[in-house]
């Protein structure tokens, strides 16, 4: 038999907010002033969790980064003192609970998932992006009404629907502090079903974070989270390699392209020795050529210009007629190649290709990279390729979102 999950949302918040064991997040609440010791913090994580006091709600809530104190597995209603309750506000709507769902509520609210998974790559972010979250707002009403194995299906499909909105948030939208949160609530769902693997996933995403941020620190340790739940799975060779080129680009932004491309090495060393288990179907944004598109850029970020030259026009041919969110960034770090290569015009013939593609398959990744070559090409500001790439790149809108950003 599995052992209990206990509070599996309050153990998911507390480890991604970056508190390892029960007596750091003790230590935590101490430092603001609370009495807490670990065993109040392992009860708290037990199936049957005592509700904290108000004043313990709001530091718990704020340290954790929820948004409230429901988000941490306890229930909606919070004693305050002897005999009262915190209760809805006048005003607010009242949640009615669903009846018992079935089976088929389960495989109907997957399907819509495995659907949005597939229309990623296609519709528009800014399109995709209100039906995903309000997708997550159903499955959030259905876990309550759920249990058994039907809980752990919807729960798995709710992780997912979450993982792909702060994809969505992280790489389309560039808004990282939003995709935290919705990452967050991921691993909690991810915790409700079990789901060792989706939880790796969710949380090796939870290292771009701090690795675009250049925090190395901060993203090893949620690499470290993620590799550790892959080993509960078992993960198949994709999913393993794929966590090697998450900190692999984790450490090229923190400017460490030694031990990323130590990491993309054993990645591929990975991928070829294969093996038996099966990756999960929702693993759809990893392939190799993806991994070269990795290696290719910390090949540039290194230094190495031949090379990534080389392994960039391999991944543009190899890369799916559907993948044009990621042509828009090879595209990109190709003409950051010839940029630094002192080739301008080529460098801005490959920026106006990403360009053409951005205004039909926006990607905010695929913009960044445009706009770090541009500022690579000041030393030619007069040449007529740079002016021209200038008269595409900054249009209104764009010149809007450039200061906005």
């Amino acid at each position: 038999m599995s052992r209990p999950l206990g509070n599996a949302r309050l153990r998911a918040a507390r480890q991604a907010a970056g508190y390892r064991s029960q007596q750091d997040l003790a230590d935590a609440l101490t430092a603001r002033g609370l009495s807490v010791s670990a065993r109040q913090v392992r009860r708290w994580e037990s199936a049957d969790p005592p509700v904290p006091y108000p004043d313990v709600q709001r530091v718990l809530v704020d340290l954790l980064g929820v948004a409230s104190i429901e988000d941490l597995g306890f229930t909606a209603a919070q004693p305050v003192g002897a005999g009262r309750v915190l209760r809805t506000p006048p005003g607010a709507p009242i949640a009615v609970p669903n009846a018992a769902q079935p089976a088929s509520a389960a495989s109907a609210f997957a399907a819509v998932t495995r659907a949005h998974r597939r229309l990623y790559w296609t519709v528009a972010p800014a399109t995709l992006h209100p039906s995903v979250v309000a997708h997550t707002a159903l499955g959030a009403a259905l876990v309550p009404a759920t249990s058994g194995v039907i809980r752990r299906t919807v729960a798995a499909a709710l992780a997912e629907s979450y993982l792909l909105a702060g994809r969505i948030e992280f790489f389309d939208l560039t808004e990282p502090g939003r995709a935290r949160e919705t990452w967050l609530r991921a691993l909690q769902a991810a915790g409700d079903a079990d789901d060792a693997l989706l939880g790796a996933a969710i949380l090796a995403h939870n290292a771009f974070v701090p690795g675009w941020a250049g925090d190395r620190a901060g993203a090893g340790e949620r690499m470290a989270m993620a590799r550790t739940a892959a080993r509960r799975g078992p993960a198949s060779a994709e999913l393993l390699a794929w966590l090697d080129a998450v900190e692999a680009e984790c450490e090229t932004r923190c400017g460490n392209t030694r031990a990323a491309l130590n990491l993309i090495g054993h990645a591929e060393d990975v991928l070829a020795a294969g093996g038996d288990e099966r990756s999960p179907e929702w693993l759809d944004w990893f392939s190799p050529v993806r991994l070269a598109a990795f290696k290719g850029n910390t090949q540039l970020r290194a230094g190495h210009l031949p090379q990534s030259r080389e392994t960039l026009l391999g991944v543009l041919e190899a890369l799916p007629p559907d993948a044009d969110k990621q042509r828009t960034v090879v595209l990109g770090d190709l003409a950051a190649v010839e940029a630094a290569a002192g080739r301008p015009e080529a460098a801005c013939e490959y920026a106006v290709r990403a360009l053409d593609l951005l205004e039909t398959h926006w990607y905010a990744t695929g913009m960044e990279r445009v706009r770090a070559v541009r500022r690579e090409l000041a030393p030619w500001q007069g040449e007529p390729c740079v002016r021209d790439l200038d008269d595409r790149l900054y249009s209104w809108g764009a010149m809007l979102s450039a200061l906005a950003n």
